[in-house]
């Protein structure tokens, strides 16, 4: 049975819980790792070695972001960096107590559960709704400002539907209401072009396992000026923001990927794979359907809905043929309640099960496309027929 197992051909579809490391990545982290061992706060060679590669590590992710050098955190991920700027701008601000917080409905978990922190802590939380198109009103954003609102805080690419936050439109809100802002650019970064000046944002986190780096890097962008509160307390590592000896091996591998992404994107290549993937499976399963297919989304992101179908099945059946796709957020996978997101763009909590994620990456090609509307439409097909009543009509 194993032997049989090992034989299927295996197709990753999955890129928004995490991406495989690139050759060019893995090409830079290796010889630092065995021949860059020194720490970046020591005056020593070795110390200085380490630091060049920190500094250029640094200023690689800047221009990714467009913005300035000093103005980048390392971090250990997304999680760490959302939780940074959330966690430590309330803080700095006098504490919880009393603060005001806006935040939206569909954020990732690293976000929501900052801000259930804050509410144990005194702070009141606005969790803005979003609707049927998976895509914030910035309207609702200046209706939900109070005079003690400290921080708002919005993604820019939603990881399970990749619908694209009005973000700029928010940024000037928040700078009109002298209102710090924070975004989760987790999704986005890499993937669309991102200028921190021109979004209107005083934090940006993103994440090396997102694109194409190591797992356990991420950074956070703090435009220059802007105080927070750290959440970790130790010695003087990035600039008083981050205590920690710097993890000099993922800061390259991160800045090895930021200037890949920064060179060129394959965000058309994907478009087209997306399109013909939903357009395929539209046409051939006909109790599918696209969630938020007119909203701008990213260009690697399907979220499908298979009505009558429950998605956990379907996703086991896939992977049983080889291809590797997901039923909502990672971070949420075991989880018996149906995706946040989902149910927060009106779907049902059934509904919100019967749906699955389908993220593109530089591996994909238009045959394994073929292959996956394949396998879907046959699983779809055979999980119907098991169904006690049938497919509803």
């Amino acid at each position: 049975m194993l032997n049989c197992w090992l034989k299927v051909g295996r197709f990753y579809f999955d890129h928004n819980a995490t991406t495989p490391v690139s050759q060019p990545v893995l090409e830079a982290v290796v010889p630092v790792m065995l021949e860059v061992y020194g720490n970046a706060s020591s005056i020593h060679y070795y110390g200085q070695a380490a630091k060049h590669r920190l500094d250029q590590a640094r200023r690689q992710v800047a221009e990714l972001l467009r913005c300035h050098p000093t103005e980048i955190v390392f971090v250990s991920g997304g999680t760490e960096a959302d939780n940074l700027a959330i966690l430590g701008t309330v803080r700095r601000a006098g504490g919880p107590a009393g603060k005001h917080v806006i935040t939206t409905t569909i954020e990732h978990p690293a976000v929501l559960n900052a801000c259930a922190q804050l509410e144990r802590e005194g702070a009141s939380v606005t969790y803005v709704r979003v609707g049927g198109s998976g895509v914030v009103d910035p309207e609702d954003i200046r209706r939900a400002l109070r005079p003690e609102t400290v921080l708002i805080t919005v993604m820019h690419a939603n990881n399970e539907l990749g619908t694209i936050q009005p973000i700029e439109a928010i940024g000037a809100i928040a700078r009109e209401a002298q209102v710090r802002f924070h975004s989760d650019g987790v999704q986005a970064a890499g993937r669309i072009p991102v200028s921190v000046n021109e979004l209107g944002v005083d934090f940006y986190s993103i994440s090396g396992h997102k694109l194409y780096a190591p797992k356990g890097i991420g950074a956070l962008y703090v435009r220059k000026g802007v105080d927070l509160q750290p959440l970790l307390h130790g010695g003087h590592h990035e600039r008083d923001r981050r205590a920690g000896t710097e993890n000099v091996p993922g800061a390259v591998g991160l800045g090895a990927a930021a200037a890949i992404a920064q060179a060129g994107s394959d965000a058309t290549d994907t478009a087209a794979l997306r399109d013909c993937l939903e357009q395929a499976v539209l046409a051939r399963i006909p109790c599918a359907s696209v969630n938020c297919a007119a909203s701008p989304r990213l260009s690697n992101t399907s979220n499908i809905r298979f009505e009558g179908i429950e998605g956990e099945p379907l996703l086991i059946a896939l992977d049983l043929k080889g291809y590797a796709v997901s039923s909502g957020s990672a971070c949420s996978s075991g989880a018996v309640e149906p995706s946040h997101v989902l149910t927060a763009i009106g779907l049902t909590r059934q509904q919100a099960r019967s749906c699955l994620r389908i993220s593109l990456g530089h591996s994909n090609d238009a045959a394994q496309v073929d292959g996956l509307v394949d396998a879907l439409e046959s699983a779809v097909h055979h999980l119907e027929r098991l169904a006690p009543t049938g497919r509803p009509q």
